[in-house]
């Protein structure tokens, strides 16, 4: 299992270096579409090419039978789109026009990939040598070996959607949620089977997820139906591309669109909800929607678009449905522009199950602190509400990023789990449960910290005066220590010829 894992680690690196041959001759926002074209290209390339073999060998003539790709979920590759057509002109000045066609025909045969592969190789801009020794990199990577390929390449994409997101800072948050955040969502939501949406999906991560949950507990990724839109016509292509090769069979609406003003699914009623929508974005055009039916609990700021979200979310909603969602932290106390109003009539018709206060530095983007939303259409604990402080988990990975682990995710998700079954213990300073007047009682601000209080610290029972002498008699002897370091730091500077 190990040399797996290692395998898997240096395929990952592999593919970041070829990233990185381009980095000189673009910016980042550039090369990621031609990175993670490439990486989607020479996949189904390679699904396409194992495939084929099997039925050449089988020698019934089915090998150029699209029937056969489409009916094992394999995209159809044609003649002109074959790796082996592009590897052989990795050298040439028309690399970028080859690919480009090569995109446009996979298109062709592929009606879900319709409008949605990058079709921008040949651009003059994009120096063809380069790219030419990006290929060769590919060439050399058989994608179909690294075990099962879907989760190989998918890993593979979300390393270099992650790397690209550390490049490209605050306009990452329009493309990408850190790992640990949408695991921490989908953890606690569960979403086994029904109906899964995503307003503001990115990059597919949310989708991702959550199959990969239903599949390492055993169960049917087909159980879920997922629906998503944004508004990024960029970020839309990525994340189809991401969907289609994890095998998730995804309605994102016909072309990117604005939730507020083009709902690619007004008349859905979600199971699931899961999203992390941009924090606290002005402008988003509230004077056009004044008396809109989403409203139900107060026209949300022109300034501040995060109840706007909320309750387009709530809108969609199925009667049992629940939602997890990425607020920032404002949102739990602010009172400017009717939002303390709107969620005051949020807690007042008990759909706010759990609040969890999550620690700072998670994001690449923004260093504004967030918070976790789940909200219940029918709570199990009704008129009660888990207030969740997970400031101090998590552990640095970087000098400026933090992730949850696993250990961290796990004991959120069981702590969610416990109080759904009336058997949480509150835990001072991490964990408590509120009613709704005790809620009202702190004018429906919803910070942790408020209802959870503060951590106990252990009890110190020793003696003041024998403290102080213990701690006295400590500091002494470091004193001595320090006294004997100087005087030998001394002789040695004189052995040199210095003195101090």
């Amino acid at each position: 299992m190990a040399e797996a894992n290692s395998s898997v680690i240096g395929f990952e690196k592999q593919i970041w270096d070829a990233a990185c041959v381009l980095r000189g001759n673009l910016d980042a926002s550039e090369y990621k579409s031609v990175v993670l074209g490439l990486i989607f290209l020479k996949y189904i390339s390679d699904r396409f090419e194992a495939k084929f073999q099997d039925l050449l060998k089988e020698g019934e003539g089915f090998e150029e039978d699209k029937d056969e790709y489409v009916a094992e979920n394999i995209f159809f590759v044609p003649g002109n789109a074959r790796w082996g057509v592009i590897a052989a002109a990795a050298h040439t000045p028309e690399i970028g026009a080859v690919i480009d066609d090569a995109m446009r025909s996979i298109e062709k045969e592929n009606r879900r990939l319709r409008d949605v592969l990058p079709k921008n190789f040949a651009r003059p801009e994009l120096d063809k040598r380069r790219l030419g020794e990006v290929v060769d990199l590919f060439t050399n990577i058989r994608m179909a070996k690294h075990g099962t390929s879907k989760d190989i390449l998918g890993r593979a994409y979300e390393y270099c959607l992650a790397r690209f997101a550390e490049q490209e800072g605050k306009l990452a948050g329009e493309f990408y949620t850190p790992a640990c955040v949408v695991r921490t969502l989908v953890e606690i939501l569960q979403p086994y089977d029904g109906r899964v949406y995503d307003p503001c999906c990115g990059s597919g991560g949310m989708f991702v997820q959550s199959a990969k949950f239903i599949e390492s507990h055993g169960g049917n990724i087909n159980r879920i139906s997922v629906f998503g839109q944004d508004s990024n016509p960029t970020t839309w292509k990525l994340a189809q591309m991401n969907l289609a090769i994890r095998g998730i069979e995804a309605d994102l609406g016909k072309y990117n669109a604005d939730t507020f003003f083009n709902d690619c699914h007004p008349q859905l009623k979600a199971d699931f909800i899961l999203a992390n929508p941009p924090f606290n974005l002005s402008g988003w055009g509230q004077e056009r929607l004044l008396g809109d039916v989403r409203w139900k609990y107060g026209t949300p700021p022109a300034g501040n678009a995060n109840f706007a979200w909320l309750q387009h979310m709530i809108w969609h909603l199925a009667p049992t449905g629940r939602i997890g969602m990425v607020l920032a932290n404002g949102s739990l106390s602010s009172q400017s522009g009717g939002e303390g109003e709107i969620r005051k009539n949020i807690v007042e018709d008990d759909l706010v199950d759990c609040i969890v206060a999550m620690p700072p530095q998670l994001f690449y983007t923004t260093q504004i602190p967030v918070s976790l939303w789940f909200l219940n259409r029918n709570k199990r604990q009704k008129g009660k509400t888990l207030f969740v402080d997970a400031r101090k988990m998590g552990t640095m990975v970087t000098r400026k990023l933090r992730e949850l682990t696993e250990d961290d995710i796990q004991k959120l998700a069981a702590t969610y789990t416990a109080f759904v079954n009336g058997t949480l213990e509150p835990v001072k300073g991490f964990c408590a449960v509120a009613a709704t007047p005790d809620i009202a009682k702190q004018d429906y601000i919803l910070t942790p910290g408020r209802y959870v209080g503060i951590e106990e610290q252990e009890e110190d029972d020793e003696p003041f005066e024998a403290k102080m002498r213990r701690l006295t008699q400590e500091l002494s002897e470091l004193f001595a220590q320090s006294h004997e370091l100087e005087a030998k730091i001394k002789e040695q500077l004189g052995a040199i010829g210095y003195e101090v």
